[in-house]
């Protein structure tokens, strides 16, 4: 039997590491041509001997295994430079079917004391690198559908987090980008739908290099075991999501982490209220909502804090 993505190219973002890397393989072992990017230039590795680079040493590993795969060090926050990566797909396998946004970073503070810095950069590298990416591909897949009069192929998978849906006291700017990349997401899958292409968001928890700080004594594996955060429980997720089976599978949010996926629900009215004249005034408010909150929890808000609490049962 064919793989579910043979044929199929693919570009994933911050692959060179962690969660990306599992999903690059993952892809690949499925029968996707990849482009692994991750920023950075060669250099050397921890015994001081010369490094290709996290983004050539997957690439390596893909075509050791039998599959096709070329490696891209630039920075998708750079505009250029991410133009410059859909455009290395197209050029070295013929077309680009599948995005995986995946490329970030951690600037964690809490909203006092976090710097311009801190959440600029946050912001650049997760949101407008999401944009980035996404704008080109987009671009591709809909100068083809209308050169081809007929809907393409194209799957973008996005990257959000639980810091979003819960709420993360210590990460505002994370948290703000990742809510950021979801509205993103919803967005492109309702424009894209028409060309064929879907675009959903996943929440996945893994224990990476990125995150070891925030993981740091959760949930430590039983010894001869997978650990229940390892990025090896999301990749399944993204090559489903990536592959011809998930055509009907658009604009979703899924939470993903040890051997558990839950389809988060999009949201709903709990509550609506109207003035009895032509607008509200402060007095009416004051009674219609005062009291309505009153005997609502202290702490419950629009954050979704029970998403912490989910695991395979």
């Amino acid at each position: 039997m064919p793989l579910p993505l043979e044929g199929l190219s693919a570009v994933v973002t911050g692959a060179g590491r962690g969660l990306g890397r599992a999903e690059a393989l993952e892809l690949a072992r499925l029968g996707a041509a990849v482009v692994v990017n991750d920023y950075g230039q060669p250099g050397r590795d921890g015994s001081g001997q010369a490094s290709a680079g996290p983004a050539a040493e997957v690439a390596a590993e893909i075509r050791e295994s039998g599959g096709r795969a070329v490696a891209h060090t630039g920075d998708v926050a750079d505009f250029r430079q991410a133009r410059e990566l859909v455009g290395l797909a197209i050029t070295e396998f013929g077309k680009l079917d599948i995005l995986v946004n995946n490329a970030g970073i951690l600037r964690d503070r809490m909203i006092f004391s976090m710097t311009e810095d801190e959440w600029d950069s946050v912001i650049r590298v997760h949101l407008k690198g999401h944009f980035n990416t996404t704008h080109f591909a987009a671009a591709h897949w809909r100068d083809g559908a209308k050169a081809a009069g007929a809907e393409v192929y194209g799957r973008i998978v996005n990257t959000s987090s639980e810091a979003f849906l819960a709420g993360s006291a210590g990460q505002p700017n994370y948290a703000a980008a990742k809510g950021g990349i979801v509205g993103l997401t919803t967005s492109t899958a309702l424009a894209l739908a028409k060309y064929g292409v879907t675009a959903n968001v996943i929440c996945p928890r893994a224990r990476t290099r990125m995150t070891a700080d925030v993981f740091e004594g959760f949930q430590e594996p039983d010894e001869g075991s997978l650990d229940p955060l390892a990025p090896e429980h999301v990749a399944p997720l993204v090559g489903y999501l990536a592959s011809p089976a998930a055509a009907r599978v658009n604009g979703q949010l899924l939470v993903v982490h040890g051997g558990m996926v839950a389809v988060v629900e999009r949201p709903r009215v709990q509550a609506k209220f109207d003035s009895k004249q032509e607008t509200f005034t402060y007095d009416e408010l004051d009674a219609l909502l005062t009291p309505h909150y009153a005997e609502r929890p202290p702490r419950e808000t629009f954050a979704a804090a029970e998403v912490l609490g989910l695991k395979r049962g």
